[in-house]
């Protein structure tokens, strides 16, 4: 088991009942490459259990965390994946600040940003398989343009009734997007509001390249980073429903007991 520190930049709803969780890593004043703990799940989610601190409360947006690993576990385009050490509890040694997430905004890279395909609400937001496998990563933090949230019914897959959802449409780099939001915070809010288009003045998003499915993978909004998030959105209502669902719980340790 080693250690890696990282500021966490996407806390991301990931089927079938999970988290996708992924940040930056994190030393002192210097930050690295992105880092992406996965279970030992075939699906690879992080469950509400394996993000929660000892303390009860969890990973969040904003917080520094010790994330205990096994080994780095890259997939195709997914080259940040790292196996988690389950036995042990994250540690949140603190948050970042606005301005500092700020500074941790990605570089233009063309190789992630190739032209993609529609999906039937999307734009550019679908990436052939083949297309997938070249790229070197899968992560990105940016500054959009024109950042807008559509809230929309959208027809069920295979024929299942049609679900109301939101996505992000914005420009970035002369190209229009318009990716499904994963951001579960994002969408409580958002969802309760009317079918249209709401401008969000300021915020960075956290983009996510999905793994692949049935022949494509797809561009997520993995999160929406705006500056009010700092203060910590539900954190002491997630706090206190997880003191309370104590069932099933693993029997994990403090990484200060290794």
């Amino acid at each position: 088991m080693h250690i890696k520190t990282i500021v966490c930049l996407a806390n991301s709803r990931k089927p079938p009942s999970g988290r996708c969780i992924a940040g930056k890593e994190y030393s002192g004043s210097k930050l690295g490459q992105w880092i992406r703990p996965v279970s030992s799940r075939s699906s690879k989610e992080i469950s509400e259990e394996e993000r929660r601190y000892e303390n009860g409360r969890r990973a969040q947006i904003f917080d520094i965390i010790d994330i205990p690993l096994k080994h780095p576990e890259p997939h195709y385009h997914q080259t940040e994946n790292y196996r988690i050490d389950e036995e042990y509890y994250w540690v949140r040694r603190g948050r970042v600040n606005w301005k500092q997430i700020q500074s941790l905004v990605d570089q233009y890279d063309q190789n992630f940003w190739t032209r993609g395909e529609n999906t039937l609400h999307g734009h550019n937001d679908k990436i052939p398989e083949s297309q997938a496998h070249l790229m070197q990563s899968s992560l990105k933090l940016i500054i959009p343009n024109q950042l807008k949230l559509h809230v929309l019914s959208e027809p069920g897959f295979e024929g299942r009734p049609s679900r109301k959802r939101v996505r992000a449409k914005f420009q970035y780099h002369d190209l229009e997007y318009e990716l499904s939001v994963t951001d579960p915070e994002i969408e409580e809010m958002y969802l309760a509001k009317s079918e249209q288009y709401y401008s969000i003045p300021d915020a960075l998003l956290c983009i996510s390249i999905a793994e692949v499915w049935n022949g494509y993978a797809f561009r997520l909004a993995a999160s929406i980073i705006t500056p009010d998030r700092r203060e910590g959105y539900n954190e002491e209502r997630n706090f206190y429903y997880w003191t309370f669902q104590s069932l099933d719980r693993k029997i994990r340790r403090s990484i200060k007991t290794q």
